[in-house]
Formats: structure tokens, sequence, C-alpha cells
């Protein structure tokens, strides 16, 4: 996830840089609130002295100015001292620098102060009125308005950088997801066929969608959260360290508790995410079978038994989703709020017992409570971000996983057209270790033969095809065309030649020329209307409203068995392939129309190497050579006729079929 953030280094840095200068920008306001309260507010309590100036520092009280003494400038001199002094709800001026500490109580108009150590003091105390309090006052609104429209600037920039931040995380993280299933993608085209076995659809598209949208919050909320929540812990303690170091040891804890904090959630949320996005690709890909099966579903009227496989699944997926969210319920802002109260506690308490002396002021009190409130806001934010980390890493850990399986890259590369001889030497194969279905095959094929593969279902027809087109690789032995052994060949360039069609043949989301072309710019227009004609169903699909250019939904739903096999046959055949290859191709096709193809083959098998499996042997009899397969062996060999006059396997096999045919008669 690194290596992808790396690609979009840039904005993501430009973005990282926002977010620390809009941070720096909020944490100015608690140092400008310790100021308007200790200078511009509490500051009237200061001491005062008389003057003889009248600049805008200096109040008139009872005939003569007073001026603060932090308001005097150098060397001008300073009367006789005062106070106004706040007493409950009521402020009262003293002609005397009278001491602030220990408690006050104005009685019959006497100050009455007793300290924490000694004996009372009394000093002459008169009641000002609003009027008068508000002139003590006056003198500061200029500074105290300076302040907040300067702590309003920061606030408008802080909000702008932090609209810059968002946006520049969120178009990486866009780039970044986009990047990425492009990747995933275009891995999967790379990965053999063999991956896909035991791989349900569903659970792949789980991971091309859901695992890489859940890896985009990584980017845009987590590394956000986490990157503020550093940025604020580590600013926050610097400035309480300013402020006063014996404050910012009490909120020291925060950095370690968080670590261990997180240890311990992770501890538990790893768990619970892996089986979420496990049971979530189960649910997908039970999604995706009974969708694609609903015809058999409904037919054998198994609607109630998927539908409670399915309700398992769900229930099991919403166990886990609610221990998640228990765990996060625990672990999340309650938890903060209790230690945040904890630090709140602590603070009045230092307050109260004046454990700071003349240090703690009211300010400085306000500006550690903000402060510690802010401190707790990143650690919300980090501790509420670790389920989407948690996610995200279970997700980027199914996603690589499947980039991480070996794949053959995709060759541009183009090999002049072969002849097509083919040439199987003992090869042995098995899907699974030690179980063989193919046993020294041995058989050739020259240029122009046709080859028929005949036999009952499991006796390795298909996997002898399957390793001729490379679909898996042969074990032991060798396959060679034209001499080349096919291993040494690029997959892409030896299919170059290759053209196949399935019994249950495979359309895509198009038009009915679009799924003969393929898209390939190389084949043209007439090409693909030729191949039509050639396989006779160019006239068959004219019919239709638009012709050849007749809409194709989802694997062609809407066309009959018979109209999408012979998109196949001439999908194959557009492509001119020096190898043609039909797997039970005309077990879904009608006699009349297989009588139309046969005709067609004829013509287009000259100069091609075929390779048929039918078990409609009718289909074969003029195949150049026949080879009768049983468990994984070549049990016989031969054209029609030799086959028949030795009375083994085939004889037997086409003897039924033809014994079927007369009682339907």
């Amino acid at each position: 996830m690194f290596r992808y953030a790396l690609l979009y280094k840039k904005p993501i840095l430009a973005a990282l840089l926002l977010l620390a200068l809009a941070v720096s920008a909020e944490l100015v306001g608690p140092v400008y609130a310790k100021r308007m309260i200790d200078d511009h507010i509490m500051g009237i309590q200061k001491v005062w002295h008389e003057t003889q100036s009248q600049d805008r520092f200096s109040v008139p009280y009872d005939g003569t100015r007073y001026k603060r003494e932090d308001r005097f400038a150098a060397g001008e001199p300073q009367g006789a001292a005062a106070r106004v002094l706040q007493v409950g709800r009521s402020y009262y001026f003293v002609k005397d620098a009278v001491p602030v500490t220990g408690t006050m109580a104005v009685e019959n108009g006497m100050l009455k102060v007793t300290p924490s150590e000694g004996s009372p003091v009394t000093f002459p105390a008169v009641k000002l009125t609003g009027g008068e309090i508000y002139g003590f006052y006056q003198p500061e609104f200029r500074g105290l308005l300076s302040l907040a429209l300067t702590y309003f600037g920061f606030l408008v920039a802080g909000s702008v950088l932090a609209y810059g931040q968002r946006y520049l995380l969120q178009v990486s993280a866009n780039r970044i997801i986009h990047r990425m299933r492009n990747d995933v993608f275009a891995h999967i085209q790379r990965l053999p066929v063999r991956y896909f076995d035991n791989l349900p659809a569903g659970k792949v598209v789980a991971r091309v969608t859901n695992d890489t949208e859940a890896i985009r919050e990584l980017y845009v909320n987590v590394l956000a959260n986490f990157f503020s929540g550093v940025i604020f812990i580590a600013a926050i303690l610097g400035a309480l360290f300013l402020l006063d170091w014996r404050l910012a040891v009490i909120s020291l804890p925060v950095a370690p508790l968080l670590y261990y904090w997180i240890v311990v959630y992770r501890k538990f949320a790893a768990k619970y995410n892996h089986v979420i996005r496990s049971r979530l690709s189960d649910i997908n890909a039970i999604i995706n079978e009974s969708i694609q099966g609903m015809p058999i579903i409904q037919a054998f009227r198994r609607e109630k038994q998927t539908e409670n496989e399915f309700e398992e699944l769900n229930k099991d997926y919403l166990n886990y989703r609610n221990k998640l969210l228990r765990l996060n319920s625990i672990m999340s802002h309650n938890l903060v709020n209790v230690f945040r109260n904890l630090f709140f506690l602590i603070a009045l308490w230092m307050f109260a017992k004046d454990w700071l002396g003349a240090a703690m002021t009211v300010g400085m009190l306000y500006a550690f409570i903000d402060y510690i409130g802010r401190m707790m806001q990143p650690v919300v934010g980090i501790v509420n971000q670790l389920a989407n980390l948690e996610t995200a890493r279970v997700s980027a850990e199914r996603v690589f996983e499947l980039l991480d399986q070996e794949g053959v890259d995709v060759s541009e590369g183009r090999l002049p057209r072969y002849r097509g001889d083919v040439r199987f030497e003992n090869v042995s194969f098995a899907y699974k270790e030690g179980e063989d279905v193919l046993k020294n095959i041995t058989f050739g094929a020259r240029q122009g033969e046709t080859v028929a593969l005949v036999g009952h279902t499991g006796s390795g027809k298909s996997s002898i095809l399957n390793l001729l087109f490379r679909f898996y690789d042969v074990e032991r032995g060798t396959i060679s065309i034209d001499g080349m052994d096919v291993r040494d060949i690029p997959k892409q360039e030896l299919r170059q030649h290759m053209g196949i069609v399935l019994q249950d043949p495979f359309l895509f989301t198009g038009t009915i020329a679009s799924n003969v072309s393929l898209g390939d710019p190389s084949i043209t227009r007439e090409r693909v209307e030729q191949a039509l004609k050639d396989v006779g169903a160019y006239d068959m699909f004219m019919q239709l409203p638009n012709g050849i250019d007749e809409p194709v939904i989802e694997k062609g739903s809407t066309l009959s068995a018979g109209q999408r096999q012979l998109i196949s046959f001439a999908r194959a055949l557009a492509f001119d392939p020096a190898i043609l290859i039909l797997d039970e191709a005309t077990a879904s096709i009608d006699t009349e129309t297989e009588a139309i193809i046969q005709r067609a083959l004829d013509v287009l098998k000259r100069g091609r190497t075929t390779f048929v499996i039918a078990h409609r042997l009718s289909t074969i009899r003029s195949a150049d050579q026949i080879l009768v397969l049983d468990r994984g062996k070549i049990v016989e060999r031969g054209n029609h006729d030799e086959l028949m006059q030795l009375g083994g396997k085939y004889h037997a096999m086409y003897q039924l079929q033809l014994g079927g045919i007369e009682v339907a008669v």
C-alpha cells in the first residue's frame, strides 16, 4: 500500500503539509484565549498606578487617572498603587497594592484578605458601579478585538487548508484505487485457469470491488486521522511544555496509553475482520451462483434450501459484525471521555490546591483544559479509525494475496502462423497430485487432419485440449507444434492461431458482430459477415430487427442455444486458426443446423488441424484419426472403418448409439 501511495506522493505530501498547517492554525486558539483572559479580562485585577498621562491606557476615576503597571512605558513615572478586585460578583477599588493570595471578603466597606499562612489584613474598599467597571475595561477592548480578529483569521485559514488537504487526499485515494483495480483486473487476465478452479467468481469480484473500496478508506480517513492525530498530540504537548512543564508531565501518558490501546484493539479486531471479509466474499459468491443457477434452483424447487444457506452465512456475518461493534463501543470515545475527564479533575485539583502557585492563572487553566480536550479529539479520531484500519489491512492482505499469485505476462508479440503439426509424447497429467487423469498419451496430428477424441465422461478428452491450449502445463512428457515445445512459446502467441468452440458457448454483452470479432481491430466487418455465412448463420441473424448488430445481453440469454453455438463457430472461424478445436460443439444444435455446419466444416477444415470431442459418433465418421480414451489412456486408435472392424470399445459405443437411434425411429 505504501508503494501504491508513492505513485502519487506529490499530492499526498502536499495534502499532509496542508494538514500540518491547518492543525497549527487551529492550535493557536488556546494561546490567544489565554492572552484574552489573563491580559485583557482578568488583567483588570493587576496593580494600577496613578499617572499624569492621558493615553488610551489611562482611566479616570474619582478625579485621578490610573494605568495598569504593565501598560507603563519604560522610564515613565508611576504614582501610588491601587487595585480593582472582584469579590463574589462585585468589583471593589482599593487604594493599595493588596496581595491577592488567600481568601477575600468585604464587610462594612473593608476588604479582609486572609492568606493561607499568617494573620488577616484589612483595606478600605469602594464598590464600583457598572459604568466605573466599564471604564477600567475600556482600554482592553481594542486588544481583545485585535486578538479575536486574528484568531478568526487563523480559523478561516485553517478551514481553507483543511479543505485543500481533504480534496487532495480524496483525489489521490481515488487515483490509487483506480490504479489498484486496474492492476488487479489485469492480473486476473494473467492468472492460469488452475487458479479459478477452487475460487468462486463471487470471491474474485469481492476482491476487485469491496476490498479495494475498503482500502480507499485507508488513504482518505485513516491516513488523515492518524497523521493529524500525531501532529495534534505532538503540538499540544509542545504547547503545554511552553505553558508549564508540570502541566505537560500530566499529559505525557497519553502517547504510551494510545499505543497499548491500539495493540489491544488490533488483537481482537484483526480476527473479527478476517471472518467478516471472508463471509462477505462467501455472500457474494452464493449470490452470484444463485443468479446464474436460478433456472435449476426453481426447476428443482431449491429456493428454500438456497435461502437457508444464504441466511446461515448472513447470520454469521451479522454475529461478527456485532462483535466488532461491541469492541468499538468499548474501546472508542466512551473510554476516551473517561481519560479526558480524569485529566480535567487533576487540573482542577491542582488549581484548587494552588499547586503551581502564581503560575496557575485562570487563562492557563482554560488553556490547559482546552488543550486536553483538543488532545482527546485526535485520540478519539484515531481510535474510531482503528476499525477502518483493520478492515483496510485485511482487505489489502486479500487483494495482495491475489496480486502475489504467479501469473504470465500478456505477450504483445505476434507468432507467424504455424502449420499445425501437433505431437503428444508420453504425456501424463494430474489436476491433483497423485491422481493422473492422463497416462502416457502419445499421438500425432498432421496439418489438415481431423482428430476425434471419444470416450466416457472423465476419460481425459477435455484434459488433452486443455494442455494443448496451455490452460494447464504438462508435467510429464512433451507437447509440440511444428516441432516446437509449447512451453517455449508464450501462451498468448501460441493461442493466436488456435480457435475453440465449446459445448456451452460464452457470449459477452454487446452485439452479434462484436461477439464474433471480440473487438479485434484486425477482423473487419466483411470478415465477420463471411464467417457467419460460412457457418450458415448469416441469413438467420439478418432476419432479426437489427441484423448482426442485434444487442446481446449477458451470456446471450435472449438467443437460442443453437444461435449461440453458431456465433461461437463464426468467432472461431473469423480468427482463421491453424488449429481448430470443437469440444462437443454440435451437442446443443438441432439436426438440421448440424447438417448445415457439417457441410461448412468440410470446407473450413482444409489446411487446418482439427480436434473434435464428440459423444455423437455419427458426427466424426469422416475423421482422419479417432482416439478412444478410457481412464486417461488411449485404448484404441484409427479411422471409423478400422475401429469398426476391430470390434472393440468404439464398435460397442457406435452400435449402442445406432441402436438408440433405431429405437427412436
